[in-house]
């Protein structure tokens, strides 16, 4: 099979690789659809940082060239006997393996297994026309789901785990820094959970409109007088909940500076520095600080899913037209100098 295998910074080849066998529980799934992301954009520039290139794996044990490509949907063609979903099933999957033993997975909280792989980072993922996932961490599409559409549905996920941790409860006022991808999937998963007054704040208006259609009930430019803007917009009020979702220098202490006294602040925004935050105005002021990573797949990717399927407007926003193997290099090139506003997609049977 054709497959794009990491070699090291700007060094993406496709070669063809044999067909993966199945292990217990694990099914093959032909990749139609599989996305790229941010961490994905991090390791073409200057990795490998999460790609075990050199470096073998604590729980996956892979070691060596990676094929990439943990945002995939696409067909089961094959089943392990042990499997849970048969051939012919159209899938999405969440990426994330658990045991499903340890402390962490009996609490729920499978994203923070203490044996958590990812397919795509830590061990083969979907970049290429196949890959074996075990069968639990895969979720059938909704009758009717675009497939374009349905390859949002594991950073949707995402999206959702860290409006839930974000502890927002009804009639909450929430700001969200950051209209991007993540920032909007956050947005699409608090509308889902629950009755809050949302406003969203970027930089650029584009993203600010896309948020309205997405439902922000109030879109603010970032600039020095937005304490005072949006104090005015919340009628007099500061924000209860601040997800900080850009990443961006200096959001989460501006996120500390935006929330009422008593309030959540949630990081959701991987800073590429040490952010530093004032503690000591934390402390007095009661401040909660949550972050979050990843999602949980037995609730967080179910939920992404019917809201792709009741809401094609979020699809139609994200997804472009899928591409093939050969224009990775090109696409996550785009994605690292900021030229991409939605989803890039890579379809493996070009």
């Amino acid at each position: 099979m054709r497959a794009a295998l990491y070699h090291g910074p700007r060094d993406i080849r496709i070669e063809e690789v044999a067909i993966p066998t199945l292990n217990p529980g694990e099914v093959l799934v032909k990749v139609l659809r599989s996305g790229i992301c941010g961490t994905d954009a991090g390791e073409w520039v200057a990795g490998p940082k999460v790609f075990p290139v050199h470096h073998r794996h604590p729980h996956s044990g892979h070691l060596g060239p990676l094929i990439p490509g943990h945002e995939f949907v696409g067909e089961i063609v094959k089943s392990h006997p042990d499997a849970t979903l048969p051939p012919g099933t159209l899938v999405a999957s969440g990426a994330g393996i658990w045991c499903g033993e340890c402390r962490r997975c009996r609490q729920g909280r499978t994203n923070k297994c203490l044996r958590y792989r990812t397919l795509g980072l830590n061990v083969h993922g979907g970049m290429a026309e196949y890959v074996a996932v075990p069968s639990v961490t895969l979720r059938a599409l909704p009758a009717g789901l675009d497939t374009d559409h349905a390859a949002l549905a594991q950073p949707l996920a995402v999206g959702i785990h860290a409006a839930r941790r974000a502890g927002a409860v009804t009639g909450d006022r929430v700001a969200v820094i950051g209209a991007g991808a993540i920032g909007s999937f956050v947005l699409a998963g608090l509308r889902h959970l629950g009755d809050y007054q949302i406003a969203v704040i970027d930089i650029a208006a584009t993203r600010e409109a896309r948020a309205k259609r997405l439902g922000a009930d109030i879109t603010l430019t970032a600039s020095d007088a937005l304490p005072e803007e949006l104090t005015d917009a919340f009628d007099g009020a500061r924000p209860d909940v601040v997800i900080e979702a850009s990443g961006a220098p200096g959001q989460l202490a501006l996120a500390l500076d935006l929330v009422t006294d008593g309030g959540r602040v949630e990081a959701v925004g991987i800073p590429k520095q040490k952010p530093e935050i004032d503690l000591h105005s934390m402390i007095f002021r009661e401040i909660t600080l949550e972050t979050t990573l990843a999602h949980v797949c037995d609730t967080d990717l179910p939920a992404a899913l019917r809201i792709l399927a009741e809401n094609p407007t979020l699809g139609q926003e994200f997804a472009e037209p899928p591409v093939g193997l050969e224009r990775l290099g090109d696409s996550l090139d785009r994605l690292a100098a900021g030229q991409v506003e939605g989803k890039v997609l890579i379809d493996p049977t070009f």
